[in-house]
Order: structure tokens, then sequence, then C-alpha cells
């Protein structure tokens, strides 16, 4: 469920057409080499996933008021936002929901939509420099056909912890709420990249925990997209405290 999200800047500044089918840009060529790993990493990733995540235990959480959607069941015309670090357990866990996200075209693009569809995710394609608008506005149609949208909220280069815009932006288009959450592993490999990304460990716990829901009026007044994108930050980053303190690994 991770992706090369897009920035509002971005979605504002770029021309206001709209293709039902985005993509927006062309598909790149790739390299030979690239060819072969796009043949053969999604498959080995799917399939390593779903042998070790039949190991996993996962656990559900919830902050008063919020309403947790157990595996994403229910799940429809919302938008969903996570951190860039627990992709892999949320793939794995989140995969009946048939949700889609906003990915890049460029090459680890295309690995990660390769992957998210054999879980069965779908994509709208664009990418940070062009096709933003029209990203946003594929989305727009998916929640508007009843469908749910999904943001890694901080990607796909960071800072970490860090929303961007593009869920608020979404969420004023189309009036749906956007639920927060995070999935956090009690025992995990933690890689040396920016977000962090979460590996987790054979037969661990994963605590799923959830925040409430985030509403962003239809008519919000351009000078509130800041405090909105603040106070969705501020969801999301307590479902990630929660769920630290659930195994006893908050330090502030």
């Amino acid at each position: 469920m991770g992706g090369h999200a897009l920035s509002f800047e971005a979605a504002q500044a770029a021309p206001l057409r709209y293709n039902r089918t985005v993509p927006t840009e062309e598909t790149p060529a790739f390299s030979w080499s690239q060819r072969i790993a796009l043949a053969t990493i999604p498959r080995t990733v799917w399939a390593l996933l779903s042998i070790v995540g039949l190991t996993w235990r996962f656990e559900v959480i919830s902050e008063e008021g919020a309403t947790p959607l157990p595996r994403g069941e229910g799940a429809g015309a919302e938008i969903f936002c996570f951190w860039h670090q627990c992709v892999l357990p949320c793939a794995l866990y989140f995969r009946r929901t048939t949700a889609t996200i906003l990915i890049s075209r460029s090459f680890d693009g295309e690995l990660i939509t390769r992957t998210l569809a054999l879980f069965g995710f779908r994509a709208v394609r664009g990418s940070s420099s062009r096709g933003a608008r029209e990203g946003l506005l594929g989305l727009k149609s998916i929640i508007e056909s009843g469908m749910p949208a999904i943001f890694t909220a901080d990607g796909p280069r960071g800072p970490i912890y860090r929303t961007k815009m593009g869920p608020v932006k979404l969420a004023q288009l189309t009036g749906a709420p956007i639920g927060a959450f995070h999935l956090e592993p009690e025992h995990a490999w933690t890689m040396r990249s920016w977000d962090r990304f979460l590996v987790p460990k054979p037969f661990t716990r994963i605590v799923v925990s959830w925040a409430r829901w985030t509403r962003v009026a239809t008519d919000l007044a351009e000078s509130d997209f800041e405090c909105k994108r603040e106070e969705l930050n501020a969801a999301i980053e307590r479902a990630r405290v929660n769920a630290l303190k659930h195994f006893g690994k908050y330090a502030q």
C-alpha cells in the first residue's frame, strides 16, 4: 500500500482535465534489467509475504470515539491514511478491500503497482511532476463509485510522520471522511531508510491502531487547509503512539 504521493501544490497548478481511465502519462520505457525485475520481484514479494503473514497475529485497538474497520471490511466511499513505514503489514491485513491507491508511473511505482495488484489493490497512476490534478480527480471518481481510496500520508520521500495535503484536498472535493490508522509489529526489522520501514518478524503480534475520523467541509476555505492537514497528521500520530504504548515501546 505504498505509493508516490502527489503534492497539493502540484495538483493546484496542473490543468483541469479529467480522464476517467487515468493514466496521465505515457508508460515509461523500462530497461532490460528493469523488465526482469518487474517480472520477478512482485511475485516473490507476494509469495514471501503471503507465507510469513500466515504466522502474524493481528490485534485491533482504537482510541475513544474511533470506529475501527477490522481488516477493512465494510469500507466504502472513504479515504484512509497511514504512515509509509507500515506498508507491508497493511498490504496483507487490508487485502480484501480492493482499495485504490495513487502511485507514480516511475519504475518504483510500477513495482509497487504490480505487487499490490497481487493482493487485490488497484492503482490510479500519476506523478508528483505531471498528472497530479488528474490523479486526484481519478481518486475522486473512485470515491464517487462507492469504493475506498488510500494514501501513504508521508510518502514517497517524507519527511517521516508528516502528511501531505493530498488527502485533505480529496476529502474537500468529495466530502468523504478520512480514517487514520497505524499497524505496529511487536517485533520487526527496521530498515535504514527515510521512513524507518518496518518488516515484521515471523510469529509476531501486530497491533492495528485506529484514531478518530477527520472530516473536511466541501466549502473549506483555502486558508484553513493547513489546519486540517495538521488535524489529520495528529490523528495518524495518535494511532502510531497508541500502538507503541500497547507494546510498551513508547518513549517520550
